[in-house]
């Protein structure tokens, strides 16, 4: 289990849904893991639902922007990475090839941040801490567990990120496709793999933790989401690809975790 109470710069940090239900999607995910919300205000008319386990923030829900409607993009898991400076990000990321979705911007006095597209077409976001730092708890059944690449270009997205973050990248050994772990510092911070199938659109994979992973797959189709991939064993673990009753794809996790 890993209690958090900040992270060092590069880190993957946070976890958030936009979604076309907000409240079917909080009950499928409190169903799925135990989440309870506390929603706070983010506009007019407008919350933004922090999900906690025992009153740990682990991730958060919240509407999907009507410009992300309008294009007919499905509802979808972020991930944030943690940094000094989002607007240093922002600028570094369009100098190695990347998108900025907007200039960097404040979210009240929770922190700074950003969304940018890397050269490879994956959405990630970055985030300045101020008042909220991120998860106060990762690395557990119902938390964050690990944060994955899929790149039509694994050559490519390694030199990128490997630029902009710092990141210590290392193919994993004796694996039948190519897989490359990251490294931040001396901490693992997830990995990265070529699109499979190939031609499906390249995007970070949010995973979850779980205790059990076939007693979750079964919850996770009585509330109404589907088994996309899995049960899959890698030995250390095993993990399955699911997509939630409103379209958003994440992950399960039941192995070895991290501290």
């Amino acid at each position: 289990m890993g209690e958090r109470t900040g992270y060092t710069p590069g880190t993957f940090c946070w976890a958030d849904l936009t979604t076309t239900d907000q409240d079917a999607a909080k009950a499928f995910y409190g169903g799925l893991f135990g989440w309870e919300a506390r929603d706070m205000p983010a506009g007019e008319g407008v919350v933004y639902s922090m999900m906690q386990l025992d009153g740990r923030d682990v991730a958060a829900i919240s509407p999907q922007p009507q410009q992300q409607r309008d294009a007919g993009v499905p509802p979808m898991w972020n991930s944030y990475v943690s940094v000094e400076s989002a607007d240093a990000a922002v600028e570094r990321a369009k100098e190695l090839g990347g998108t900025a979705h907007a200039p960097a911007f404040d979210v009240f006095q929770a922190g700074r941040m950003a969304v940018i597209q890397d050269p490879q077409g994956a959405y990630f976001l970055v985030w300045q801490p101020r008042e909220h730092f991120g998860a106060a708890l990762v690395n557990a059944p119902g938390a964050l567990a690990w944060n994955e690449l899929q790149s039509p270009d694994l050559d490519a997205s390694v030199a990128f990120y490997a630029s902009l973050f710092g990141w210590a990248m290392q193919d994993a050994p004796g694996m039948e496709t190519r897989y490359v772990t990251i490294r931040n510092g001396e901490a693992n911070n997830g990995g990265m793999r070529a699109l499979d199938p190939p031609g499906t659109p390249p995007g970070w994979l949010v995973y979850l933790g779980t205790e059990d992973i076939d007693a979750a797959l079964v919850r996770v189709q009585e509330l109404g989401g589907v088994n996309l991939a899995g049960p899959i064993d890698i030995q250390m673990a095993k993990f399955a690809i699911v997509q939630d009753p409103q379209g958003a794809v994440f992950a399960l996790y039941d192995g070895q975790l991290e501290p």
